[in-house]
């Protein structure tokens, strides 16, 4: 897969994970033309610590399940602010007070909004395999 597709597509399944995890006001930009360190940002708001902590660990489990680790995982002990690197994609998920002292959203403001909307595509799991009924004599 291309790495822009790939980019694409680990920003998709952060902004699933991040809408099914309930949290507020997801943010996508597109920061390929004013940045060198990752193409895409998704920024989220949790309701409280505990909320910005599950939701986290929803995108790193909703990523691992197509074969995505991250680099690495930044805040989330305190829970306040949790940053996730993938490389060619970072996610923040932060507390209301916290997203909005450091309003990234302004400090990138160059960057191009992505438009939301729901890019569904379900992992399969293996089923283990169903017993056939055998008939009665």
């Amino acid at each position: 897969m291309p790495k822009v597709a790939k980019a694409k597509k680990t920003q998709q399944w952060i902004q699933n994970a991040l809408e099914d995890a309930k949290t507020q006001d997801i943010a996508v930009l597109d920061v390929r033309k004013i940045s060198d360190f990752t193409d895409y940002m998704v920024i989220s708001t949790g309701t409280s610590n505990r909320h910005v902590q599950s939701s986290a660990d929803k995108v790193v489990e909703t990523l691992r399940g197509h074969g995505v680790r991250p680099v690495g995982i930044e805040g989330k002990q305190i829970g306040d602010w949790v940053l996730i690197d993938f490389g060619d994609v970072v996610a923040h998920i932060m507390r209301e007070q916290t997203r909005d002292f450091y309003n990234l959203e302004k400090l990138w403001s160059d960057a191009k909004r992505v438009k939301p909307g729901k890019h569904k595509e379900t992992v399969k799991t293996p089923r283990s395999p169903r017993k056939m009924k055998t008939a009665k004599k």
